[in-house]
């Protein structure tokens, strides 16, 4: 049965629009464990424009399932995660300008940096990750690289028009999936993933784990954290996922 990890990314998105600090993105991450959540997930970007180093380090202290990292392959970013050990490093790419992750890493032109980092935190006993686009040569590149899993990027799933456009994109994904599968990696899935669009993917066997975040901090706006959070639980089971 694949697990909900949830981002809590958004929670400290609000944050830190007012600088103070509520609502505690830790807090969140309680939450969602108490509502039935199977891992906590939190980017610590360059900017940290959201998610703070004192929020990794409490979270560590404090969830009982598996603590995520992403953050792209920087060496700050490489001396917090070898600091904090978080139980699982997802490497994401990142630009300055973007509102939230625009793609897959370039596994061609960054694979020696990849590689490099993959290489430490298997030292340290960390998993590793890569977000990838949903193609089949990220997918055999990112088993060459060493990692334990891939997190296949359902962006372009989501943001595709129904009906021909989406069915191409989902059939990219289950595609990816499959044949990371096949070829003994875990296959994680992620970005864009809401209530209304997980139910297609979650048909899907073969995923280790589904990364949600931004849908569920929305909906808990209006119905709280941990009812959001065993919604979208509910529609992953219900769909066979």
């Amino acid at each position: 049965m694949a697990r909900l990890a949830v981002n809590v990314d958004h929670v400290a998105t609000i944050r830190q629009a007012r600088g103070g600090k509520e609502p505690d993105p830790v807090l969140a991450a309680l939450l969602a464990e108490t509502a039935g959540a199977e891992g906590v997930v939190v980017h610590l970007r360059g900017d940290r424009r959201h998610i703070q180093e004192r929020d990794v380090r409490l979270l560590r202290q404090l969830v009982k399932t598996p603590l995520i990292l992403e953050m792209a392959a920087t060496e700050n970013a490489m001396e917090v995660a070898l600091s904090v050990r978080p139980d699982v490093v997802t490497l994401v790419p990142e630009k300055g300008a973007e509102v939230t992750t625009e793609g897959g890493l370039d596994l061609g032109a960054d694979a020696k940096v990849l590689a490099a980092a993959v290489e430490r935190l298997r030292g340290a006993a960390i998993g590793s990750t890569l977000f990838i686009n949903p193609e089949e040569a990220d997918v055999r590149q990112a088993q060459r690289l060493g990692v334990d899993a891939v997190e296949v990027h359902t962006g372009y799933y989501a943001e595709a028009a129904p009906g021909r456009e989406r069915a191409a994109e989902l059939a990219r994904v289950v595609g990816a999936v499959r044949l990371a599968h096949s070829l003994g990696l875990k296959a994680n899935v992620g970005h864009g993933l809401d209530y209304h669009n997980v139910g297609a993917v979650a048909e899907l066997r073969d995923i280790n784990e589904y990364s949600i975040g931004h849908s569920i901090v929305a909906r808990a706006v209006f119905v709280g954290f941990p009812r959001a959070v065993r919604e979208m639980a509910a529609l992953i089971k219900a769909a066979g996922g």
